[in-house]
């Protein structure tokens, strides 16, 4: 009979503490911009992802996938990359937002993640001259980008857009921010980073013009502000709509001959326009190409690129330069050396988190995660808007630090909460890190362009087939059906 009453009282203590410690937890805060509110400050950051029919159309599958993560408890989905033109897709299987028949399948995705508390983010983007596969609609076409000058890792071939072109690629981001809020989602991100079309333009390194959208700092993100003011022509000033940006253009990966783009300041000036032309939040990344050796930080696998590059092989003219270093073991070392030299130049970490028992773990954490941090904090400086840093995080003490400490108002996480979907779970449960963190192992995005996109990190399960069991899950249209919340 004592037990009976102690138990239940007990229990009561504890989830009291619980609930006492998430008030007091700056991770569970609600994070406000000027149109919306997140329940907390961990965002799933855009991952690429090939869910969804050849044509752009949408799939079960993808609101599987998104659902995993609203599930899991994160405050906010951003959405991969969505082109809002077929000529500005990455590459085929990516659900579209290029005309108002995709609304529908917008709004259903969207219904399914607020079911959880979630907000949903669309990222609207063109892919530029960074156009891994273009697919069959754009044979016989080369990419649009700011230059004609081929992109030098893969050897994408492109040309510079006229100023018709530009006008028209504007309007089809405002066109696509109209379908988003008509889909009933809560905000729009514009890809402004990693390489993409609007990098391209932002880019010291790589916008070669001569014309209003070229040159000084002030004509190179013309083309962005031009993009946030038509948008907020579309939808009014009542929406939110956020943008990512590379803050330091590193521009020298394996192409070392490539001189380095934009700096810090440079970022701070681009985020201080955007804020005056209308943007609620930014989001700080780094890298000028994709992927690059500080996105994503963490290894570069050649047995599972060797496997998957070959999809890539007619997309550009150094494609097969590429191939050749990944299947020949002998000259891994020359890519190796060339890879990572970039990493050479990053700051340390700002901080190290609590103590993690584990040594391998431990140096995970501190050569990978983080890594933006201080470029997002002399950004946070110098703008009024919310900040969000994303880069490999996934260790509560080391969230709250940087939070509190104010390097940031908000965190983005991807190929940490794949190898943990309910990471956030986890910390409300009072945990630091997960059992199984993540290990930056890459093989997630290096599997991307060929295979579903999931943990393929074998050591993290307990076999192949268990593995494969999740990657494969979300194909089941029926897995989340009757799932509980």
């Amino acid at each position: 009979m004592l037990l009976k009453i102690l138990i239940p009282n007990f229990i009561a203590e504890i989830t009291q503490k619980t609930e006492e410690q998430m008030e007091n937890d700056i991770i569970f805060e609600p994070l406000r911009f000027r149109n919306l509110t997140v329940k907390n400050r961990i965002f799933r950051s855009s991952i690429s992802g090939r869910w969804d029919n050849y044509d752009g159309s949408g799939t079960q599958a993808r609101i599987n996938w998104e659902e995993k993560f609203a599930r899991g408890g994160v405050g906010a989905i951003i959405t991969s990359f969505v082109p809002v033109a077929i000529r500005g897709r990455i590459m085929p299987n990516y659900a579209t937002i290029h005309s108002d028949e995709t609304v529908p399948f917008w709004r259903k995705v969207g219904e399914k993640v607020h079911e959880y508390d979630c907000k949903f983010i669309l990222q609207l983007s063109h892919s530029g001259r960074q156009q891994d596969i273009g697919g069959v609609e754009n044979l016989g076409k080369k990419a649009l980008s700011s230059t004609s000058q081929t992109e030098p890792f893969h050897g994408f071939l492109c040309q510079a857009m006229t100023l018709i072109e530009i006008q028209e690629t504007i309007q089809y981001f405002a066109d696509g921010a109209r379908r988003v809020r008509e889909a009933g989602l809560d905000g729009i991100e514009l890809h402004s980073a990693n390489g993409y079309l609007f990098n391209q333009f932002l880019s010291s390194g790589i916008n070669d013009r001569q014309d209003e959208y070229g040159g000084s700092l002030e004509n190179r993100a013309r083309f962005l502000l031009d993009v946030i003011r038509a948008i907020r022509k579309e939808v009014g000033n009542d929406f939110h709509l956020q943008f990512k940006i590379s803050a330091v253009d590193y521009n020298n990966a394996v192409t070392f001959w490539e001189k380095p783009g934009n700096t810090i300041e440079d970022s701070i000036q681009i985020c201080k326009w955007a804020e005056e032309a209308g943007a609620d939040g930014v989001h700080v990344s780094t890298g000028s190409l994709f992927p690059h050796p500080l996105n994503p930080i963490g290894d570069f696998n050649f047995d599972v690129i060797s496997k998957t590059y070959d999809t890539m092989l007619s997309s550009g003219v150094e494609t097969t330069r590429n191939y050749i270093l990944f299947r020949k073991s002998f000259l891994h070392p020359l890519f190796n050396l060339l890879w990572n030299r970039v990493k050479k130049q990053l700051p340390p970490q700002p901080f190290s988190g609590d103590e993690v028992k584990d040594p391998k773990i431990k140096q995970l954490l501190i050569e990978n995660q983080g890594r933006n941090l201080l470029d997002a904090r002399e950004i946070k400086k110098h703008v009024n808007i919310p900040v969000l840093c994303t880069g490999g995080l996934q260790q509560a003490s080391y969230i709250r630090q940087a939070i509190n400490d104010k390097y940031c108002d908000g965190v983005t996480m991807a190929r940490t909460l794949i190898a943990n979907n309910d990471l956030v779970k986890i910390f409300q449960a009072g945990k630091d890190l997960a059992d199984k963190p993540c290990t930056y192992c890459n093989k997630c995005l290096l599997n991307v362009t060929e295979n579903p996109l999931g943990c393929y990190e074998q050591d993290r399960f307990n076999s192949y087939e268990e593995m494969m069991a999740e990657v494969m899950s979300v194909f089941h249209p029926t897995q989340f059906a009757n799932s509980s919340k």
